[in-house]
């Protein structure tokens, strides 16, 4: 990574004030996001080429309320009905869609949800997503957790009776190196049961390293499989290779990995082709390796530190619905995640129909679960969030309302033997 890239500092330089005005004005001073950096694991793969060759030829207009009515009957949804159930055409058949989701959903998790955690543990960055609020160019007060830190935020979290943690930092190798976060998830390993990773994509002998360091799984955003708006938006930066990060899941799960989940950031580009190559990515890799345990999740934009204006164009809970309905209709084995950037009303109703998996207790600040989980001031000071949240529920209140909907809060579905 090309350290100039990184800003930390309350205000910019004039050599990086320029530097971040040629990236935005200038396409021709970014680099190639189709270009491979040298210490960049490049894989032999045709999973990209089969799901970029369904998302380029998807033209969801031509998609009728016969096409939408044919791919509900089908027992066994395909590429073509999972096409049709995300276009337009199908928004007048939500209801239907939404009951036969939650027959799947109950066929193959029954009743049960499963609650998890997120613990961020730094948020200096190396990239430039004009839409994230770690930018390396965006004023934000920046912490990285020491080890005892990290410890201690991980008891206060494991003591509200919390089993499972996902682990997250900004995208910095310069701070947050590889052995870093090994050192974090050996920690997680004492007080969890399961420990999932959220960080920069890495190489495959660097993911089974961490595997060996306690991590079950690895979840990469790849925020749009749209190439050319990827380009618009990652201005600098490793996370701006693009092939990359697709590749990425398949690197974790040939570095030992047991589980990968998978995502698209709706509202960065055309949501239905993301939703459709989101949705493939998962299937083509699950046919690939069908061992694998896999989940998908549909965040949308929320707003960010230093603006409150980032938000999600067209896709509203109506659209989000019938995407995770569409995703549990075609991949009716697969985990679905619903974060805490929707509201509690839209996870309550959708944990009922294709949701499994929820968030609880949520902080995407750097180090300040102590002080939220038990009220007490701490010496830490907390580094800014990522994102704004929308449902900050605790680990208890969640735990009761999935009771009062009828449904099974678990807090693991994995023993160790």
């Amino acid at each position: 990574m090309e350290n100039h890239f990184f800003v930390d500092a309350k205000e910019l330089s004039a050599e990086a004030l320029a530097r971040k005005h040629r990236l935005e004005s200038d396409p021709s001073s970014r680099s190639n996001p189709m270009e491979y950096l040298p210490d960049m694991e490049e894989i032999e793969s045709d999973i990209c080429a089969q799901v970029m060759k369904r998302m380029h030829s998807y033209d969801y207009s031509r998609y009728s309320a016969d096409d939408v009515k044919e791919a509900l009957e089908h027992e066994n949804c395909t590429v073509e009905d999972l096409k049709a159930l995300l276009s337009p055409a199908a928004e007048p058949f939500l209801e239907q869609m939404a009951r036969r989701a939650s027959v799947e959903t109950s066929k193959h998790f029954g009743n049960t949800v499963y609650l998890f955690t997120p613990l961020y543990i730094a948020n200096y960055c190396e990239n430039y997503c004009i839409y994230c609020g770690f930018n390396c160019y965006n004023h934000i007060q920046r912490m990285k957790l020491r080890m005892e830190q990290i410890e201690q935020e991980m008891k206060v979290i494991a003591d509200s009776g919390m089993e499972e943690i996902l682990i997250l930092t900004g995208e910095s190798r310069a701070q947050s190196d590889v052995h870093y976060i090994g050192e974090a998830c050996k920690l997680a390993r004492q007080y969890f049961r399961m420990v999932g990773l959220e960080i920069y994509p890495v190489n495959t002998e660097e993911y089974r390293y961490l595997h060996e360091c306690g991590v079950d799984y690895v979840t990469v955003f790849q925020e749009t499989y749209d190439v050319d708006k990827y380009e618009t938006l990652h201005l600098a930066g490793r996370k701006r290779v693009w092939p990359y990060r697709f590749d990425a899941q398949e690197r974790a799960l040939r570095g030992g990995m047991r589980g990968v989940a998978f995502s698209a950031l709706l509202g960065l580009a055309d949501f239905r082709k993301d939703a459709l190559a989101s949705a493939l990515h998962v299937y083509y890799l699950q046919k690939k390796y069908p061992y694998a345990e896999m989940s998908l999740s549909c965040p949308r934009l929320r707003p960010i530190v230093n603006n409150d204006k980032i938000n999600p164009l067209d896709v509203h809970e109506k659209q989000l619905c019938q995407i995770l309905c569409a995703y549990r209709i075609f991949l009716p084995f697969v985990g679905i995640t619903v974060s805490s950037r929707e509201s509690t009303e839209f996870r309550n109703g959708i944990v009922k129909i294709a949701a499994t998996k929820v968030s609880a207790g949520v902080s995407t600040g750097i180090g300040d679960h102590e002080q939220k989980y038990t009220g007490k001031e701490t010496e830490n000071a907390a580094g800014d969030e990522q994102f704004e949240i929308d449902d900050d529920r605790s680990l208890e209140k969640m735990y009761q309302d999935i009771v009062g909907e009828g449904l099974q809060p678990v807090l693991n579905d994995y023993l160790y033997v």
